[in-house]
C-alpha cells in the first residue's frame, strides 16, 4: 500500500486516539509506590499516559521501551544509527476560566480543545502516527526510527536525563515541540525566585494579608488575588476606584470585593507560554501595578510592591532590573514572573527568562545582582538550560524545511529562533520542528488550548515524510 493511501486509512483512528490520550491528566505529581513495589517518579497521571502510550504502540506491532518509568520509546527498523523523534507526554497544570472542559478532548468548529492538544501529545501522536503509517505501507528504514517519550519536560527534565544516561543518545532527528517552518536556534533559559524577607505588619494603614498569583514560572500567570485590610474602611471605595483605572490602562479584568471587614482583590489577566510573555497579561504584574498605587503600614511590603512595579512593572525586557541584553542572532531577553508567593513573613516571586545565545547565565545573574542588592533581595537560582544554535545552512536544518515547504506549500517562512525551551537541548543533532503552523495563534500553556483537527492530520504527514528523509530507505 503506498504511504498516502494508508495515512487517509489511519486519520480517524489518529482523531480517536488523540481524545483518549487527552483525557488523561498527565500533570507530574509526586512519586507513587505500587503495592508491588514499583516507583512511578512523576505521578500516576503521567505513568498512565505513558502506559497507554507503550500499549498502543505494542499493538501496532513496535518495539517498545520502558526504563524504570522514567521514559521510554516506540521503535522499529534494525540499523546501526537511530533517527530520534523526541517528545513529552506531560502537561502543565490546567488553570482556571476554561469554555470547555480541560481534559473533555471536544472537538468544536474542527478543533479538538484540551490540555497538551498543542503541547506536546497532539504533535508527539502526528509523530506516532507517520511512524505506523510508513512501516504499515511496507516502508523499511536504514536507520532505526525511535519515538522517545518524556515525562517530566513541564517540570525539570530529570526523566529525559535518566533515559538517555540508560539508553543512549539518537544520531540525529526532531522534536515536535514548537513551530514550523524549522527552529535552528533556542534561547538561554533561566528560572529563578527573588525572595524578601517581612517584618511583622501592624499599625496604621494598609495591610496585605494575602497575596497569591500564578501556578508555574513557564505561563504568564492568567490570575492574582490579593486580600487588604484598613481600621478605615472609606479607604476600600479608593482601592476599587483604583482598580477601575487599571483594569482600563492594562487591558485585565480586576474584580473587588468586600469580605468582612477586608478587601479582595482579583486580577484576571490573560495567559501565555513565558517564552513569549507579549502574548499575555500577566494578572502578577497588573496587581503589583495596583498595590503600588496604595500606603502600607508596613515598609517591607511597600519597598517590595514599590520594587516590583519599578523594576518589573508590565515589561516584558528586563530592562529594569538591568539585564535589557539583545543580539543580532535571536533578538531580546524576555522576562516572566509566573508565581508570586506570600506568608506573612516572607515574599517571593518565580522568574523565567529566556536571554539571546551570545550571552551566558553568569551575565545575567551578574548584572541582575546590582539591582537585587540595592534593594535588599534574596535570590534562589533553581534551573538553567544553556542556549543551542545551529548551522541555518546545515543539512539538518535544511532537509526539514525543504520538506514543510514541499507538504505545505509555503514558501515564504523563514528558519526561526526562539524563546522556548524544547528537547532538542538535551542532545546533539536534535532540532525542533513543528508543530504550531505559522500565523495560528498559540495556545499552549493557556485555557481553552486546542488543536485544529486539519492541521494535526497535516502534522503526520509532515513528519512521516521528514523520517523517510532522515531515515533513509534500505535498498534491496
Amino acid at each position: 500500500m503506498d504511504l498516502e493511501t494508508k495515512l487517509k486509512e489511519l486519520d480517524e483512528q489518529a482523531v480517536s486516539v488523540l481524545g483518549e490520550l487527552i483525557s488523561i491528566k498527565s500533570v507530574q505529581e509526586d512519586p507513587v509506590t505500587t503495592q508491588e513495589g514499583e516507583v512511578y517518579p512523576f505521578g500516576q497521571g503521567v505513568q498512565d499516559a505513558f502506559a497507554y502510550m507503550l500499549k498502543i504502540g505494542s499493538e501496532a506491532g513496535f518495539t517498545v521501551k520502558d526504563v524504570d518509568h522514567y521514559g521510554g520509546h516506540i521503535e522499529f527498523g534494525d540499523g546501526s544509527e537511530t533517527v530520534g523523534i523526541m517528545a513529552h507526554l506531560d502537561v502543565v497544570p490546567e488553570g482556571e476560566g476554561w469554555s470547555h472542559e480541560p481534559y473533555g478532548a471536544e472537538i468544536v468548529d474542527g478543533r479538538m480543545y484540551g490540555r497538551g492538544t498543542s503541547d506536546d501529545k497532539g504533535p508527539l501522536l502526528a509523530a506516532f502516527f507517520a511512524m505506523r503509517a510508513l512501516k504499515e505501507s511496507g516502508f523499511e528504514p536504514e536507520r532505526k526510527i525511535r519515538l522517545i517519550m518524556g515525562l517530566d519536560e513541564e517540570t525539570g527534565w530529570s526523566g529525559m536525563t535518566y533515559y538517555l544516561e540508560h539508553v543512549g543518545n539518537p544520531d540525529i532527528g526532531f522534536t515536535p515541540d514548537a513551530d514550523f517552518p524549522v527552529i535552528y536556534g533556542e534561547k538561554g533559559i533561566l528560572h529563578f525566585d527573588i525572595a524578601k524577607k517581612l517584618a511583622p505588619q501592624g499599625g496604621e494603614g494598609l495591610v496585605l494579608r494575602r497575596l497569591s498569583g500564578g501556578t508555574v514560572s513557564n505561563a504568564v500567570p492568567g490570575r492574582a488575588r490579593a486580600l487588604l485590610n484598613s481600621k478605615n474602611q472609606s479607604d476600600y471605595d479608593f482601592i476599587a476606584a483604583a482598580a477601575r483605572e487599571t483594569a482600563e490602562a492594562t487591558g485585565a479584568k480586576i474584580e473587588t470585593k468586600k469580605i468582612g471587614r477586608s478587601f479582595e482583590v482579583t486580577v484576571n489577566g490573560k495567559a501565555a507560554h513565558a517564552s513569549t510573555p507579549e502574548k499575555g497579561i500577566n494578572a502578577i504584574s497588573v496587581l503589583f501595578s495596583l498595590l503600588n498605587k496604595f500606603e502600607f503600614a508596613e515598609d517591607s511590603v511597600a519597598d517590595f510592591i514599590s520594587f516590583y512595579d519599578s523594576c518589573i512593572g508590565l515589561a516584558h525586557d528586563g530592562a529594569g532590573l538591568g539585564i535589557g541584553f539583545s543580539d543580532d542572532k535571536s533578538g531580546s531577553l524576555t522576562f516572566n514572573v509566573g508565581v508570586v508567593k506570600f506568608d506573612g513573613k516572607s515574599v517571593s516571586i518565580s522568574c523565567d527568562i529566556r536571554y539571546p545565545v551570545t550571552y551566558t547565565d553568569d551575565d545575567i545573574y551578574s548584572a541582575l545582582a546590582d539591582v537585587l542588592d540595592r534593594n535588599g533581595l534574596g535570590i534562589v537560582k533553581t534551573s538553567h538550560q544553556a542556549p543551542v544554535y545551529f548551522d541555518k545552512e546545515g543539512e539538518l536544518v535544511t532537509t526539514l524545511l525543504d520538506v514543510y515547504r514541499q507538504e505545505t506549500g509555503d514558501t515564504e517562512s523563514e528558519p526561526l529562533v526562539i524563546g522556548g525551551g524544547t528537547f532538542a537541548r538535551a542532545c546533539p543533532n536534535i532540532v525542533a520542528f513543528g508543530g504550531q503552523f505559522p500565523g495560528e495563534p498559540d495556545s499552549m500553556h493557556q485555557k481553552n488550548e486546542y488543536l485544529r483537527i486539519d492541521h494535526y492530520l497535516k502534522m503526520i504527514r509532515i513528519y512521516a515524510e521528514a523520517i523517510k528523509r532522515l531515515a533513509g530507505e534500505k535498498q534491496a
